[in-house]
């Protein structure tokens, strides 16, 4: 079954580069609507120039900061100043960073943590009461591999991930009606900005956005709703052994290959 998007809107955050900018293609070539979000207003402006060329939908950019103060509330506010109809919501946006957690700038993990959780809750409780009122609407947010075991070396941006992991499960169970889906999408190592950001290197294989797109969009049109999609068998094979795994066990593991060497 492929789901009818044709007209609906979709709001995409952090969709300047990777994965965000590989969903609004994907909406928008299956008739959706999008509204692009991000800080860098020329990658913006270059991907709806791109989206134009190849499908009749309405484009609009919208250039926000929305690790700010109040910055989820603003953007709502924009949207619903224009009349602007959110039918689905991912909340892409978010970033990590890899260090040791003592040399850590302290205000650039509280930015990570704004973005990564308290940006992502205030934008799903913006826009899902209205799917639910029109018993219509999909949610994806994004969590991590990185969601089901704690990563020294990566200690905020994991458990950021594990948080949204477990809220977007809990909000998925919540969920009566099947014409509203929420999910929580974690994919490993991916084509994108994110070590660039984080001020490191992908340890293994790193998948194309396209790819992780392309599995939560069968997501999205099967008949099925599953709270929780992990990108890859390998990556699920991970997840199952470090939830049955001591976590001591588990920690070391990832220590040895996220952990900086001390400097």
């Amino acid at each position: 079954m492929t789901r009818d998007l044709t007209g609906k809107t979709a709001l995409i955050t952090g969709a300047s580069s990777g994965i965000g900018s590989e969903f609004a293609i994907a909406l928008a070539a299956r008739g959706a609507n999008v509204v692009l979000v991000a800080r860098r207003k020329d990658r913006l402006d270059a991907l709806a120039s791109e989206i134009r060329d190849h499908a009749r939908v309405n484009v609009v950019v919208v250039r926000h900061d929305l690790s700010a103060a109040n910055a989820a509330a603003e953007l709502e506010g924009n949207l619903r100043s224009t009349r602007t109809q959110i039918d689905i919501l991912i909340n892409n946006a978010g970033f990590g960073t890899l260090s040791r957690f003592v040399n850590e700038n302290r205000y650039r993990v509280r930015d990570e943590i704004a973005l990564n959780v308290s940006a992502l809750v205030d934008l799903t409780a913006a826009f899902l009461p209205g799917m639910i009122a029109r018993d219509f609407g999909i949610v994806v947010n994004i969590a991590s591999t990185a969601s089901f075991q704690p990563v020294p070396g990566m200690a905020v941006y994991a458990a950021t991930k594990a948080f949204v992991r477990s809220f977007t499960e809990a909000v998925w169970g919540e969920i009566e009606s099947p014409n509203v889906r929420v999910f929580a999408l974690s994919p490993g190592a991916t084509e994108s900005e994110f070590f660039d950001v984080a001020g490191g290197k992908a340890s293994g294989t790193v998948a194309p956005a396209r790819d992780v797109v392309t599995t939560m969009m069968r997501q999205i049109d099967s008949r099925r709703s599953r709270p929780s999609i992990i990108v890859g068998s390998r990556n699920r094979i991970m997840a199952w052994f470090s939830s049955r795994l001591p976590t001591a066990m588990v920690v070391r593991v990832a220590a040895k290959m996220f952990l900086p060497p001390v400097k």
